[in-house]
C-alpha cells in the first residue's frame, strides 16, 4: 500500500490512559500529512488504527474486541494494532498468532508509534528482535498542531514506568523511563497556542519520576498567553511536599485538581502492592495541598478485591475514602495480569465480591462527589466554554472549572475558549451527562 494514493481513509479508536488520547492524536495527524483522509470509525476506512490498552482484563478484551469490530467494518481492510496489548502480545509470544489469525495486519509497539506511516506503507511486523526493556532516549511523536476548535489539548511529557507495583503490567509494556526535552514541550505548546489552545494538560505515564522537573514545564507552558490554564495529570503522594505544593501554587495558570492515585486505604494491602506509602502519609499529603489551596479538588484510583484483601482491610479503604472526602474515584475491580507478582498470589477473590465490594465504594464516592459540587452553590465559578448540549428541551452553553467540575449555563451559542463566569445556583442531573453546576 502505498499512502500516497488518493482517497485512502483511516479511522481511529483509542483506548485507556491520556496518554493513549495523546499519541492517537499524534499518529492521526501523520497519516493526514502523508495523504490519508480520516473518517469516523463506525464508517468505511481503508486502514484502522486501535490504540490498546492492556491495563487490565477488561481492557485487553475491549482492544480485541474493537479489532473484530474494524474488520467487520471492511474485511478488506489494513488492521493497525498500536500500543499497550500489542506490547504485551510480544512479551507474551502471543503476535504471531493475532497476525496468523488476521486479527490484525500491522502491529505497532508504544516506541514506533511515531513511524506508524513507514510501518503501515511496509505492512510488516515491526518487532524482529527488539527488547521493549532496552532504556532508551525519549522517541518523539510528530507535534501535534491541529487541534483548530479544541478548548483542551494533552501534552505528553514523560514515557515509561520504574515503580514495578504488583498489580500493574504497565512497566512491561511501556519500558524504562523516558524524559522528553523541555525545549520540544514548549515548540509543540507553542504550536497549540497559536491554534487557540486554551488549556493544556501534562500528562505521562509517571509523571512523578521528573520531580521538580513538572514546575519547569509549568513556567516554560504559562509563558505562552494563549493558554488560559495548565492542568496535571496522576501524580504519586510522595512527590507532594511543603515545598513542592507551595511552588505548585505559585503558578496562577494552574488548575487545583490534583489526581494523586491512593489503591489501597489499608497499610498491609498497600505494602502487598508495593506502593510506597502508607494511609497516613497519603492523607498527610492531601492535608498539605489542602493548605496551599482553597478546596482543592482531590481525584484518586481505588483497586477492590486484590489478592487476599479481607473485609475488614475493604472496610478500611472505604473508612479511608470518606476520611479524605474525593472529588471523585476510579474503582478498579483488581484484574489479574499474566506476569506481574500479584497474579501469583494466594487468596484470589471472586469476582462476585469484587463486584459488590466496588459497588459499595462507588456508592460512597458518589456521595462524596455530590457533596464537593454542593460546596459551590451560591457562589461565584469560572469555566472554560467548550461546546453546546442540549438537556430537556434547553440548549446550554458547558464546559469545566478550574477543579474539573462541569457547568452549565443556559446559551444559544458557545464562547469558544473563552472562560465564562456566574453564580451557581443548583446541581442538575440527567443520563445525558454528569452532574452539573447551573449557573444564571
Amino acid at each position: 500500500m502505498q499512502l500516497k494514493q488518493k482517497g485512502i481513509r483511516f479511522a481511529i479508536h483509542t483506548l485507556g490512559c491520556k496518554v493513549n488520547t495523546y499519541e492517537s492524536d499524534a499518529m492521526a495527524e501523520k497519516l493526514r500529512a502523508a495523504g490519508l483522509t480520516e473518517c469516523g470509525f463506525e464508517e468505511t476506512a481503508d486502514v484502522y488504527v486501535i490504540n490498546t490498552c492492556t491495563v487490565t482484563n477488561i481492557a485487553d478484551r475491549k482492544s480485541r474486541q474493537m479489532l473484530r469490530r474494524a474488520r467487520r467494518l471492511n474485511p478488506d481492510a489494513l488492521i493497525v494494532a498500536a500500543g499497550c496489548y500489542v506490547d504485551d502480545a510480544v512479551k507474551n509470544e502471543r503476535l504471531e498468532e493475532l497476525i496468523s489469525d488476521r486479527v490484525i495486519d500491522v502491529a505497532v509497539s508504544n516506541k514506533d508509534k511515531n513511524k506508524i506511516v513507514e510501518l503501515i506503507n511496509e505492512r510488516i511486523n515491526i518487532f524482529g528482535d527488539n527488547d521493549l526493556l532496552k532504556p532508551e532516549k525519549f522517541q518523539d511523536n510528530p507535534f501535534i498542531t491541529e487541534l483548530d476548535g479544541h478548548s483542551r489539548a494533552f501534552i505528553k511529557v514523560q514515557d515509561g514506568c520504574n515503580m514495578y507495583c504488583s498489580y500493574c503490567i504497565i512497566p512491561y509494556v511501556r519500558g524504562p523511563l523516558k524524559r522528553r526535552p523541555l525545549e520540544d514541550i514548549a515548540k509543540e505548546v507553542g504550536l497549540l497556542a497559536e491554534s487557540r489552545t486554551a488549556e493544556i494538560v501534562i500528562t505521562g505515564i509517571h509523571l512523578s519520576s521528573l520531580g521538580n522537573g513538572i514546575l519547569d514545564i509549568i513556567s516554560e507552558i504559562e509563558k505562552f498567553d494563549g493558554i488560559k490554564r495548565v492542568r496535571l495529570g496522576s501524580l504519586e503522594p510522595k512527590l507532594i511536599t511543603e515545598e513542592f505544593a507551595a511552588e505548585l501554587a505559585s503558578h496562577k495558570k494552574l488548575c487545583p485538581h490534583f489526581h494523586l492515585s491512593l489503591q489501597s486505604g489499608n497499610d498491609e494491602i498497600l505494602k502487598k502492592m508495593n506502593r510506597h506509602y502508607t494511609a497516613e502519609e497519603y492523607a498527610q499529603r492531601c492535608g498539605i495541598l489542602r493548605k496551599a489551596f482553597d478546596h482543592p479538588a482531590i481525584t484518586t484510583d481505588i483497586i477492590v478485591g486484590f489478592p487476599g484483601e479481607t473485609e475488614a482491610q475493604f472496610e478500611s479503604t472505604c473508612a479511608f475514602a470518606e476520611r479524605i472526602g474525593f472529588y471523585e474515584a476510579h474503582i478498579f475491580k483488581y484484574s489479574r495480569r499474566r506476569g506481574t507478582p500479584a497474579d501469583r498470589m494466594d487468596g484470589q477473590l471472586s469476582d462476585a465480591q469484587k463486584s459488590a465490594r466496588s459497588e459499595r465504594l462507588m456508592e460512597i464516592c458518589g456521595r462524596m462527589s455530590h457533596d464537593f459540587r454542593q460546596y459551590y452553590i451560591g457562589k461565584e465559578v469560572s469555566f472554560l466554554s467548550e461546546e453546546l448540549v442540549s438537556i430537556g428541551g434547553r440548549t446550554y452553553e458547558t464546559g469545566f472549572t478550574p477543579e474539573y467540575v462541569r457547568c452549565l449555563r443556559p446559551s444559544s451559542e458557545v464562547h469558544q475558549n473563552e472562560i465564562i463566569s456566574g453564580k451557581a445556583s443548583q446541581i442538575i442531573h440527567e443520563n445525558v451527562i454528569d452532574e452539573a453546576l447551573l449557573l444564571v
